[in-house]
């Protein structure tokens, strides 16, 4: 059971006023707030023990690199991953699809096959095609329904022995949805094709077992789960990370140099070239520490009651359309109403202190497919409550009576 009271008091953003009212964040989709046990994390490290790792032999640094492993280690287990150097530390989601990206750019041959979906976030579709560019490869996508699901029996006639890479969001940005994704795996794997996740919707809401679901590339960033901007996780399976060249050169990801030949360290170092964003990193570990004291059997229950009492609510609104009405889906609502433009919809809830999204989402091809420029985003969290949804039905009426 969610004590939301007590959970509020962490987070010091949530007591702040916006144009003179009580702050109502709806954008957690974008960024998830902190709280202050995450903050006070990076005040210690900064007061403590700021130091370089890996390299030096006095206190701070053993210190600093102990702090920083032991986050590695938390973020292996909180994922299931077999092993910590499975687990590569990045700047973020899109950092990580990259890296990928670039390691098959000279795996790949002209006229392998690509898959992603229709309902991608830009940061797992635009590496894929840059990388297609690169070697002649070929990317298909698979279609979506108008519910904002994925047509699955077309992704079955899409995989074929050309298929290299499957990508798939494991849940969509803009529309809330929980993709399939044992099912696009199995699928996958059956068809000998390597399948990498985009979790970064996921994350804050499910807990996945990266084990258990046999993926081969898994990513995350931490500031959708309650952690610090500029840092991320790469998950790879070890046999295949091993495959890969490395993503940058520098400090950190050599072996040995000499200028005839340089030979590069063992995973997961190899791909952390360059001293890292290392406070951000055990304050990622100390926001999963805080998500998993809550429990997140307790927040998918939660939040799953906010999202089906805004759904409800919304809809008693004349002239309402809410996109992605999938069974399975996570506690995000896009939705326009009327002839309105999102933007200044979403304008007058900032004017009432109700922060939402308005736009595409980094999602267009979604917004191609129903036509639309794009939607105001509601998206919830396990510290938002049913007053504040309340407030944000009223600012939506309220916005509705003077633009319509």
């Amino acid at each position: 059971m969610i004590d939301v009271n007590k959970i509020r008091s962490d987070f010091p953003i949530l007591s702040r006023k916006v144009n003179g009212q009580d702050l109502v964040y709806f954008d957690n989709a974008a960024t998830s707030q902190t709280p202050t046990q995450v903050i006070d994390v990076i005040i210690d490290y900064y007061s403590r023990l700021n130091s370089n790792i890996h390299r030096g032999v006095h206190k701070l640094s053993q210190e600093a690199t102990e702090a920083y492993e032991i986050a590695r280690i938390k973020i292996q287990k909180h994922f299931n991953a077999a092993k910590p150097y499975e687990i590569i530390l990045t700047s973020g989601t899109t950092e990580g699809i990259n890296l990928i990206a670039s390691g098959y750019s000279n795996l790949l041959k002209p006229k392998d096959e690509l898959i992603i979906s229709a309902m991608e976030h830009h940061s797992n579709i635009v590496p894929w095609q840059m990388l297609c560019e690169k070697t002649g490869a070929y990317l298909k996508v698979i279609p979506m329904t108008l519910e904002g699901t994925l047509n699955m029996k077309a992704f079955g006639e899409l995989l074929n022995k050309k298929t290299k890479l499957v990508f798939i969001n494991h849940v969509s940005n803009a529309l809330g949805t929980v993709n399939p994704i044992v099912e696009i795996i199995n699928k996958a794997h059956a068809n000998d094709a390597y399948v990498l996740i985009d979790g970064a919707q996921a994350c804050p809401h499910i807990k996945p077992d990266l084990q258990a679901l046999d993926v081969d590339f898994y990513v995350t960033s931490a500031h959708k789960l309650c952690g610090p901007t500029g840092v991320g996780m790469l998950y790879g399976k070890a046999e295949l990370l091993k495959l890969l060249p490395p993503y940058q050169g520098g400090g950190e990801m050599i072996s040995t140099v000499t200028f005839e030949k340089t030979t590069y360290a063992d995973l997961p170092h190899k791909f952390e070239a360059g001293t890292p964003n290392i406070a951000g990193v055990i304050a990622f570990g100390a926001a999963l520490d805080y998500m998993n004291d809550i429990g997140f059997d307790s927040i998918a229950k939660y939040e799953n009651e906010l999202l089906n009492y805004a759904t409800d609510s919304l809809q008693k609104i004349d002239g309402m359309k809410i996109y992605g009405e999938a069974h399975n889906k996570t506690a995000v609502i896009s939705f326009n109403v009327g002839k309105i433009h999102p933007y200044d919809l979403g304008s007058i809830l900032d004017q009432l202190g109700i922060a939402v999204r308005t736009g595409h989402h980094c999602a267009q091809p979604i917004m191609d497919f129903f036509e639309i420029p794009g939607t105001v985003r509601a998206s919830f969290s396990f510290y938002n409550t049913f007053e504040e949804i309340d407030r944000f039905i009223a600012g939506v009426d309220k916005a509705a009576g003077m633009l319509q």
